[in-house]
């Protein structure tokens, strides 16, 4: 149990600094692939896929290391 919560925890860990990283908090998603944005609008499309994935990421992670604390060491 403890190697499964383990490989997932890093597995989660990647993903979630992957995400974090393809967002750009001043320019969004369409200046980083040649648009421009010089004021505020909504997330849309892909945006608010990545917004939400990073969302779900976070709370595996955590999850994940909660539950790490929580097994008894073998």
């Amino acid at each position: 149990m403890k190697n499964t919560l383990s490989v997932i925890t890093v597995i989660s860990s990647v993903m979630l600094i992957i995400s974090v990283l393809l967002q750009n908090q001043g320019s969004g998603l369409g200046s980083t692939f040649g648009g421009e944005s010089s004021f505020y609008r909504t997330k849309r499309g892909a945006e608010r896929a990545l917004f939400i994935t990073t969302i779900v990421l976070a709370i595996i992670f955590v999850a994940c290391l909660i539950g790490l604390l929580l097994v008894p060491q073998s």
